[in-house]
């Protein structure tokens, strides 16, 4: 027999999201098996209630099954099979078993379903038994790039079983960059069988005044006097775990860039490996002289220098 989700819920077929995530925790919190122990009914109840609410919550899937009812995670196939027999089926969605068809060809019902299905190994009556996979979620992180170099910790809020909300902690790894997905196994919204899907976090990071990043390298400025770069010496970089020697060569220019390999951000999954730092000499011009440092200047610009 059809499961018909809306019935399952107790709403309309019109019903808001804000209704079906209400309806859907009212139902949880009283079949939940932890209420009620030892309760076959209930807890078969709970995972209706969880299938309903898995799909219906789901603005993708719901537009499947308003369309499609029980034969909704097929969708996709029986489109390509209209497009490829050209003609029109309906399943009448959730609404009932409204089952129609028509094609240039003298095809029935039986013939598509069997097409899509007898594929795959098994008869149509059994593969509308099957239940959709929990779903995941994502939550965006924001890290800083000491954070992201490091790796860190959050404290985050998600729905529980009951619909009330839960604090879970999780790790996020070092070498992590704008747009990264951190993968939490079986920390994310409960579905059929009180079963939880994945959790995504969705990392940012945020600008830093120190470095500028790109992928797993780092850019840095780093001032010296007029001096250094013209007859030549050492300059301390500052990378973002610790500080080095720098040997420049005499006539280095202004905005010379140097690389410090192996001193960037760790390699997402490697974090053994890093990325290179990247130093950018910037010259610094004294704003004020004295009268000895002034003659000395006018003796280099008659020199031609």
């Amino acid at each position: 027999m059809a499961t018909n989700y809306y019935e399952t819920l107790g709403v309309n077929r019109g019903a808001s999201e804000k209704e079906i995530r209400s309806a859907y925790r009212k139902l949880a919190r009283k079949h939940h098996p932890d209420v009620n122990p030892n309760d076959r009914a209930s807890e078969s109840r709970f995972k209706e209630i969880n299938a309903a609410y898995d799909v219906l919550s789901d603005a993708e899937k719901r537009k499947k099954y308003d369309k499609y009812g029980d034969n909704w995670e097929h969708a996709d196939e029986i489109e390509r099979a209209q497009r490829s027999r050209g003609g029109f089926y309906s399943f009448g969605g959730a609404g009932g078993p409204d089952v129609r068809f028509g094609t240039s060809e003298d095809l029935d019902i039986g013939d598509l379903l069997g097409g899509i299905f007898g594929r795959r190994g098994a008869a149509a009556g059994s593969a509308r038994q099957t239940r959709p996979r929990p779903q995941a979620t994502e939550q965006r992180v924001e890290v800083t790039l000491d954070e992201a170099f490091n790796g860190a910790t959050r404290t985050l809020v998600t729905e529980g079983d009951h619909g009330d909300q839960r604090r879970i902690e999780v790790k996020i790894p070092p070498g992590v960059d704008n747009g990264s997905r951190v993968r939490i196994a079986g920390e994310g919204r409960a579905g059929f069988n009180g079963q939880r899907g994945d959790l995504f976090l969705v990392v940012s990071v945020r600008p830093d005044s120190r470095f500028e990043r790109k992928n797993d390298d780092l850019y840095v400025d780093v001032e010296t006097p007029l001096t250094l770069p013209v007859l030549g010496g050492e300059v301390a970089v500052q990378g973002i775990d610790k500080k080095v020697a720098l040997k420049i060569p005499a006539g280095t220019q202004n905005g010379q860039t140097f690389r410090l390999g192996g001193l960037g951000m760790p390699r997402l999954g490697a974090s053994s490996t890093r990325g290179d730092l990247y130093a950018r000499i910037k010259v610094r011009l004294p704003k004020t002289l004295d009268d000895e440092t002034q003659k000395l200047f006018e003796q280099l610009k008659e020199a031609g220098i």
